[in-house]
């Protein structure tokens, strides 16, 4: 069994890195402070052809797996970039897989190339205000009307949504009580987001400020029936399918946000002296980092069998979820690690580990829960009854 990644993935991992560096960590603090969206680094990778990883060839894209893609989001976290720089390219990179797998030849021959060359960039509409993880009990309704849909609704959590052309979104097509389970009268679209029918607004928030995140307020958007993706009231199992992938990007960005703070701490620790030597001699400071790295390590073997099973068609849920787990703690451990690591230094922003700190909650929190995975661990794999 051999861990070690293969000549082409070393070199995916090395023309990333070389994309990156042009965007050291000052741009990203700058961006933060300015609460810009990255327009040139979305640029970099779009003409290195980044955005189209995992993309089918006969739309442009590498037809690449689940593998390479996460590779390529932890490169850009490790960079520095951080969840600033995995956020802004994260839904273009991997959300419209809906379309790719469920999508007519006509969709992904209209929705897809355009994407891949950054000429539009896309949004991802599922989460509302009064629903939260319960995706079942979404309200945003979609009406039928001659040649397609009125949708009207709200929807919450939605990243890059300033600076998105597109919506991948999730409404109801048929009211709850004219179905036997709820999951069944959920479509999805995804289609221009038209701004004379979206109000969308800005949520300040604590980390990230480079990729905004909104509240979206949709009042009577025509959608075109072509933009229905699949079936009537299948959206809920096409958004499913997407979901262990996802995992698994999200695990590769938090392995790369907590390896960015530990080299800046373990440079640090190196270099810094009191009382004559550098901190690093100390067992109190040398233990920490230690720790971090081994679990970030551990996370990241987790990430990659996930990956792998994904690619390989094989079943990955517990994997997937384990890995997102995993390793949001161990990123968000070794950035706060770093920041001890630091003192005060690490509580300033010239240092730049305080960011990472702050986006490394990011992780934590979405797209599920830490308790909710811990659930399902112990029901799915473990066996136990439901608690909920």
């Amino acid at each position: 069994m051999n861990f070690d990644l293969t000549e082409d993935q070393t070199s995916i991992v090395q023309a990333v890195q070389s994309v990156c560096s042009r965007f050291d960590m000052e741009y990203w603090d700058r961006l933060d402070v300015s609460g810009t969206f990255p327009h040139e680094f979305y640029k970099a990778l779009c003409e290195g052809g980044w955005l189209g990883v995992a993309m089918p060839e006969a739309v442009g894209g590498a037809g690449l797996g689940i593998v390479e893609a996460a590779l390529v989001m932890q490169t850009i976290a490790q960079s520095g970039a951080g969840m600033s720089g995995a956020s802004a390219v994260h839904m273009n990179i991997f959300g419209l897989n809906p379309v790719v797998v469920f999508g007519t030849d006509e969709q992904k021959a209209r929705f897809l190339p355009p994407l891949i060359a950054g000429q539009e960039k896309a949004c991802f509409g599922v989460t509302e205000p009064d629903a939260g993880l319960d995706t079942t009990k979404l309200k945003t309704f979609a009406r039928k009307v001659p040649g397609g849909y009125s949708v009207s609704g709200r929807k919450i959590w939605i990243s890059t949504a300033q600076v998105a052309d597109r919506i991948l979104l999730l409404a109801r097509t048929q009211r709850l009580d004219e179905v036997k389970k709820a999951s069944e009268s959920l479509s999805l679209f995804y289609t221009r987001l038209d701004r004379s029918k979206v109000e969308v607004r800005k949520i300040d928030k604590m980390g990230r400020a480079a990729v905004d995140t909104n509240m979206l307020f949709i009042d009577d958007l025509f959608i075109p029936e072509e933009d229905r993706i699949g079936e009537e009231g299948k959206g809920f199992e096409y958004i499913l399918h997407g979901l262990n992938p996802e995992r698994v990007l999200v695990a590769a960005e938090a392995v790369g946000i907590g390896r960015a703070a530990l080299d800046i701490a373990t440079r640090y620790a190196r270099e810094r002296e009191v009382f004559g030597r550098p901190i690093g001699m100390n067992q109190g400071v040398q233990h920490p980092l230690a720790q971090a790295w081994m679990q970030l390590e551990s996370a990241n073997l987790m990430m990659l069998k996930a990956a792998s099973r994904y690619d390989a068609g094989l079943s990955c849920g517990a994997e997937a979820n384990a890995a997102k787990y995993l390793a949001a703690e161990a990123g968000h451990n070794a950035c706060q690690t770093a920041v001890m690591t630091l003192g005060g230094m690490g509580y300033s922003r010239e240092y730049r580990v305080e960011r990472l700190l702050r986006e490394s909650y990011i992780p934590r929190i979405a797209p599920v829960s830490p308790q909710l995975i811990l659930c399902f661990i112990a029901e799915r794999v473990l066996g136990l009854p439901k608690s909920y």
